[in-house]
């Protein structure tokens, strides 16, 4: 369920420099866009100058002739400005536009690889439909400021100044009175734009609760469906969507009255400015060329003046995205590679593994330990099974060995190096783990199986998949290992993603092999089958088995029990059987055949 978000405070327009250490590499970009926005600024500010030539031209009292010639020059600026116009604006919009597709690009690819680097603590308190949000509506709204709406902004200020200041210059007495007036548009501006600040943040945190929902619900159709809850997902993403469009329709509500407020207030300066106007024109005070050209600036000013608010409007929204997506990048993981880590070198023939001590809870349940002053030895080439009811902590074993989390009391040591040392790419590049619910990626086959090892051959890769007993469903399959699997493997049945998931763990060759209920999930033939092929890849490793079958349990060189937290008993099969203990009731309950 997607939880509610806490109330936050508006957004600051200021949340947006958060973005200058991805425009940093395009300095010369944004200073040629600068250069082509301040040039199209120019050539509008221009115009007026050059209608005003144009009508007091035409109504001099000059000969026809001369009138003639002195027209035609005045539309030949005319044009000119209207030229450099045209290809100022197509510069800068192909600068902004290309500056916002590159920066969008950056940001996402930055937020996407650092996610992928944070522990399993950060995804126990992030939702994955919240991530995708913000790689998605968030960055969309950075890329919309970036490439458009930052640049128009800009242009707007630089016209609304440079306009400001041609008043101020040629009609000192009236600006001071639309002066006034402006200065009461901005104030209740200001003070409104903070209402539509805080809608925008929660309309953005709506959206993202339906995406989580969506993301949550997607990813578990099979179950959703099975217990008929269609209706009832529906209703819910329906209630989150709902909630998001009541917010955003609040949102658009505020902003429309604070455009009708600038626009009506701008206008009245606007008429204001032309009355004047035309009565200086009637008493001969001014021409009516000059009265054009006041109009027009006027009309400039104000037109700034209403595309800055929509501009404002538009940073606020884009200030919340970007706070979302600087979360996202301060975000440290709890788990870090050492800064100068210790190299291990690679044992083929297995690794010995420590445990001393370990005591530890997971971090979104503190008081619950999960594992409780556990010490446990796994000899180099040695086969461990680990079993115990549910909660005893088997799966946990595995998770700190492949250092997901760290424990709070303990270490765990590889061929005597403390994991800790270690960089977390070379811990990892020892293990080979082969986890019960079988992930499988949206590609082909032979891709599914190369992810454990990307730059194995083709032959390398049917070798493994025939080793695991999967080529010869692969090669009935359309297109053989170039067969598109769909989305987590739903062309396939739950006992051939297994086998696909042993073949890639085959491949990968680690030292250390972790089998979580690799045979969980098949029918005895199939079990038959990748049961020779987990014994042969368990050959000459290390290998650690969480298994409830009586046949994997059985050839193990060890038994440990556990509960909760504690190893308990350890021994063979028929040792632990025999000392009547808590392995000879599971045995009586899950192992007889």
């Amino acid at each position: 369920m997607a939880d509610q978000p806490s109330a936050k405070p508006p957004h600051n327009p200021k949340s947006l420099s958060g973005l200058l250490l991805f425009l940093a590499p395009y300095k010369w970009r944004i200073g040629a866009a600068l250069l082509f926005l301040v040039l199209a600024a120019a050539a509008t500010l221009a115009f007026p100058m050059a209608l005003r030539g144009l009508v007091d031209a035409g109504m001099s009292p000059a000969e026809r002739g001369e009138k003639l010639l002195s027209l035609r020059e005045h539309f030949a600026a005319l044009f000119g400005v209207a030229v450099a116009l045209g290809l100022a604006s197509a510069a800068r919009f192909y600068m902004v536009t290309w500056l916002g597709e590159r920066v969008s690009a950056d940001l996402r690819n930055a937020v996407y690889g650092h996610v992928l680097q944070q522990s399993p603590e950060f995804f126990e308190t992030t939702q994955t439909g919240e991530v995708l949000s913000r790689l998605s509506a968030d960055v969309t709204l950075v890329q919309t400021v970036v490439g458009s709406s930052l640049s128009m902004g800009l242009r707007n200020l630089v016209m609304g100044i440079g306009a400001l200041g041609v008043l101020v210059w040629t009609n000192p007495y009236v600006m001071v009175q639309v002066l006034v007036v402006l200065v009461l548009v901005v104030l209740p501006a200001l003070w409104f734009g903070r209402r539509v600040r805080k809608l925008s943040r929660d309309s953005q945190d709506r959206a993202a609760d339906s995406s989580a929902i969506a993301a949550e619900v997607l990813n578990a159709i099979p179950v959703v469906q099975s217990y008929t809850a269609e209706a009832c997902e529906t209703a819910r993403f329906n209630l989150a969507t709902q909630g998001a469009f009541d917010t955003a329709a609040k949102r658009a509500r505020a902003r429309s009255v604070l455009v009708a407020f600038i626009i009506i207030a701008t206008s009245a300066a606007l008429l204001w400015e032309l009355y004047m106007g035309t009565q200086a024109v009637i008493s001969g005070r001014t021409s009516a060329g000059h009265l054009g050209q006041t109009v027009l600036y006027v009309i400039i000013l104000a037109g700034a003046f209403a595309v800055l608010g929509e501009v404002y409007g538009d940073l606020l929204r884009a200030a919340g995205a970007t706070e979302r997506l600087m979360e996202l990048l301060a975000s440290q993981s709890t788990i870090v590679s050492p800064k100068n880590p210790v190299p291990v070198l690679v044992n083929k023939a297995g690794c010995a593994i420590e445990f001393e001590s370990i005591t530890f809870h997971y971090p979104s349940r503190p008081s619950q330990r999960a594992l409780q002053d556990l010490s446990l030895k796994v000899a180099a080439g040695q086969t461990v099974a680990l079993v115990g009811p549910s909660g005893a902590g088997k799966s946990t074993v595995f998770q700190l060995l492949l250092r997901y989390y760290d424990a709070q009391a303990g270490r765990i040591l590889l061929d005597g190096v403390p994991v800790s040392h270690m960089s977390l790419q070379d811990l990892r590049h020892h293990i080979g783990i082969v986890p019960q619910d079988a992930v499988i990626f949206s590609s082909s086959a032979q891709d599914n199986i190369r992810y454990g090892r990307p730059d194995a051959s083709d032959s390398e890769v049917r070798a493994a998949a025939q080793a695991a007993y999967a080529d010869d469903f692969i090669r009935a399959l359309p297109q053989g290992y170039d067969t598109f699997l769909g989305e987590r493997g739903v062309r396939l049945s739950g006992g051939q993603r297994q086998r696909l998931a042993i073949a890639r763990a085959i491949l990968k060759n680690a030292p250390v092999l972790l089998l979580d209920e690799a045979t969980s999930a098949l029918d005895a033939e199939s079990e038959r089958m990748v049961q020779a092929a987990l014994e042969s890849a368990m050959r000459g490793r290390t290998t650690l088995v969480i298994a409830h079958r009586l046949a994997t349990v059985q050839k193990a060189d060890r038994i440990v029990v556990l509960d909760q937290g504690r190893v308990v008993e350890q021994g063979s099969h028929d040792e632990l059987i025999a000392a009547a203990g808590l392995y000879s009731g599971l045995a009586a309950l899950q192992f007889n055949s």
